[in-house]
């Protein structure tokens, strides 16, 4: 089906998937199991993967505890006790539905986190960088803000998120019965030439559900208490709107049970629905010296800002690093040419406003506590309660550029 569009006008799409996604599952695993590791030790190294399919749940990895009375046996049991607790909060209680997260079997293969690794971030590396927290991997992470939504994010990830979480809201209060946990949506809106957008051309929602109920009642009901609700008050709905509702006609077997999981599969879903780029590194399961997460966080913090502050309508921050280094290799911002004042002073004022050291990054965001299961749904940005959501550096910008 073909859409006609003005001169300069052109469709962007983003997705979502919900919190019963088989890798959205895996990725509040290992986020849960890492917020248990902080609970026990604030310095502890994690990167811990999750793997299911159907009845079977897998985690492994590395668990590195700066402390050293850490009781092992009551570690591992605990470490089954949440991914187990975190599917049956869910909804995944049979294997009806998608899994049993009481009954099914699962597997604990976390190993200690290899030393030559934790020399370098623990700051007994290289002489040169002795007693400086050095970056946990190499890479490069991005962060991206545009004022399109009040969130300051693009408009077409922002409302596939809203979507689903309206549609958990109905699932977990029982508005919406038949609802099963596993979901995904997609939004295409249209932008004009100046890269706002006009209108919302498409919706796809597809939602797991009970076998007992028919066609017509899940597309009604999908559009009429969870679509609408979100997307009318945004003004970009029109009689042009087109609807796709569960497309195959029938969605009763989901969950690990219809496609496996993984943990960190769903990085575009995770950032800017492929507005903003992504340096490739995912972000649940790994603590906080890990920059693939935190630098993450750090440049949206940025870029965020910037935009808060007026100093562009769009915003992208690039930081990159090399293992071991105490240090950014490189800080990049780019604004599209939508700046408000020199591009140069911007980023001079980025540059003396920002501490962007692995060690000033977790200082500045606060990251040594137990809140990584929260980010792991719906999107780790444009969610009010995480510290890389504050606007607190528009006056000291402001200042910078005076």
């Amino acid at each position: 089906m073909s859409t006609s569009l003005k001169n300069n006008h052109y469709l962007f799409t983003s997705e979502s998937v919900g919190e019963g996604h088989p890798d959205k599952l895996c990725d509040q695993i290992s986020d849960a199991i890492l917020d248990y590791c902080i609970s026990l030790d604030p310095d502890v190294h994690v990167a811990c993967e999750t793997f299911s399919t159907t009845d079977f749940i897998l985690v492994g990895g590395e668990i590195g505890f700066q402390k050293q009375n850490i009781d092992f046996a009551e570690l591992n049991a605990n470490i089954e006790k949440i991914a187990r607790k975190v599917a049956v909060d869910i909804g995944y209680t049979s294997q009806e539905v998608g899994l049993d997260g009481n009954n099914c079997i699962f597997m604990n293969r976390m190993h200690a986190q290899s030393a030559d690794i934790n020399q370098g971030v623990v700051g007994k590396g290289l002489d040169e960088y002795e007693g400086q927290q050095g970056a946990g991997d190499q890479g490069m992470m991005f962060g991206f803000a545009c004022n399109e939504t009040n969130a300051l994010m693009p408009a077409p990830v922002y409302y596939s998120h809203q979507i689903l979480l309206k549609a958990n809201e109905l699932r977990h209060n029982g508005t919406i019965k038949w609802l099963r946990p596993d979901a995904k949506s997609q939004i295409t809106v249209e932008y004009d030439e100046l890269h706002k957008p006009v209108r919302i051309d498409t919706v796809v929602v597809s939602h797991q559900h009970n076998p007992d109920v028919d066609y017509k009642t899940i597309k009604e009901t999908i559009i009429e208490q969870i679509i609408k609700p979100v997307l009318e008050p945004t003004g970009l709905l029109d009689s042009n709107t087109k609807f796709f509702i569960n497309p195959t006609g029938k969605f009763v077997t989901g969950g690990p049970d219809g496609d496996a999981g993984l943990t960190g599969r769903k990085i575009i879903v995770d950032t800017y629905g492929g507005m903003g780029r992504h340096g490739g590194g995912a972000f649940s399961g790994k603590d906080p010296s890990k920059v693939d997460r935190s630098a993450a966080y750090m440049a949206r913090y940025i870029a965020k800002n910037i935009v808060a502050a007026k100093l562009a309508d769009r915003a992208e921050v690039e930081l990159a690093y090399a293992i071991g280094v105490p240090f950014p290799v490189s800080i990049m911002i780019e604004t599209f040419g939508t700046e408000k004042v020199e591009h140069s002073k911007i980023v001079n004022a980025v540059k003396k406003v920002f501490d962007c050291t692995p060690a000033g990054i977790v200082k500045t965001l606060d990251l040594k506590k137990p809140i990584y299961q929260k980010t792991s749904n719906y999107g780790h940005f444009g969610r009010e309660g995480f510290s890389w959501e504050q606007t607190d550096k528009i006056d000291l910008l402001k200042a910078e550029l005076k």
